[in-house]
């Protein structure tokens, strides 16, 4: 996935992974009950960027993203300082 937005400095482009749609017995959550999920697919990075990649999935910090809304799809905007790390 390509992202229209080019992000400047350390700044990292990333996709919201999924909210989970049932409980681990399942149940199907309503939309309310659902958690934001704080981790994310990285789909463009700053040239000033140094410990992520394209493809990385990260953890960051919940409240320090830029949200913005393109077409269907939810971009978040973080500064590489509020990645809290990797997931595997």
């Amino acid at each position: 996935m390509s992202s229209p937005i080019t992000p400047l400095g350390d700044r990292i482009v990333a996709v919201r992974e999924q909210a989970a749609e049932k409980t681990a017995s399942g149940l199907f959550l309503p939309d309310n009950a659902k958690e934001k999920p704080v981790a994310a697919k990285v789909v463009a990075i700053g040239p000033d960027a140094k410990h992520v990649k394209v493809g990385d999935r990260i953890l960051y910090k919940e409240y320090s993203t830029t949200e913005l809304k393109i077409d269907t799809t939810e971009y978040l905007v973080v500064k590489e300082e509020d990645i809290l790390g990797t997931l595997a």
